[in-house]
């Protein structure tokens, strides 16, 4: 079994240290780690460092650091526009893309979004996301922790982002090329855009296509907005030798 991975701030300097907070509590008192244990710690940012439990405490632990590295960032980098679903739907898809290695998710509020993304509301539902995206990266025990942009975007600035990729694609059930043989670039930013449960309205399809993105399929079944994302990646991390 891998070892459990905790995210700090930074990662200590020194080769003694005490994991307390959060991390701290949920390693001593939920997992329950004991002397002699070991665990990865990481920054989000790429740094780890593999460490042994001294002594547990009440809600933090003793630990010394046996060894220190250091991931280097994904290139192409994967980015997922996606469209704001209804109910908990969002919290599930960013869930299972961060599990699979999504880089970057863009919330979107999609003229078709059921949700809507104002306010106070605006501000606890990106929490949300980004606090799934964080759980889950400690799940997959990932060294670089996915981004979340920090508001929906409407369609023009989403039309701007796609303009900046080195690829971008629009997952369409009315595509005639498959996503698993359109040419992919070996550096920069892939983008995907995954609308919402009505799906892309002709005039953001439109927006999109001219700001270059390409519209592409999955198979012949058409997959719910918290499932599209997820089979995309999969499909390009095999494609890019990810996986």
């Amino acid at each position: 079994m891998s070892l459990p991975l905790f995210l700090v701030e930074s990662l200590p300097a020194v080769d003694e240290w005490v994991l307390d907070g959060a991390e701290g509590h949920h390693a001593a008192n939920v997992q329950r780690l004991g002397a002699g244990e070991e665990l990865i710690l990481a920054d989000g940012r790429g740094g780890t460092a593999i460490a042994v439990v001294v002594a547990p405490g009440k809600g933090n632990l003793k630990i010394k650091i046996r060894s220190r590295g250091y991931e280097e960032s994904a290139d192409p980098r994967l980015v997922v526009v996606q469209g704001l679903p209804k109910g908990d739907r969002g919290e599930l898809a960013v869930q299972a893309m961060t599990e699979v290695g999504v880089d970057e998710i863009i919330p979107w509020s999609a003229s078709r979004s059921v949700t809507v993304w104002k306010g106070e509301r605006a501000g606890r539902a990106r929490d949300k996301w980004a606090s799934t995206a964080r759980e889950a990266a400690k799940q997959a025990r990932r060294a670089w922790l996915p981004e979340v942009a920090p508001g929906a975007l409407n369609t023009g600035r989403v039309a701007e982002r796609l303009r900046g990729g080195a690829a971008a694609f629009v997952l369409h059930e009315e595509a005639t090329e498959r996503l698993s043989t359109v040419p992919l670039p070996s550096a920069g930013e892939i983008l995907l855009v995954v609308g919402p449960e009505g799906g892309i309205a002709p005039a953001e399809l439109d927006a999109f296509v001219e700001a270059g993105g390409r519209t592409v399929r999955l198979g012949d079944q058409v997959l719910r907005t918290s499932t599209a994302g997820v089979a995309a990646l999969s499909v390009l991390s095999t494609r890019l030798g990810r996986w």
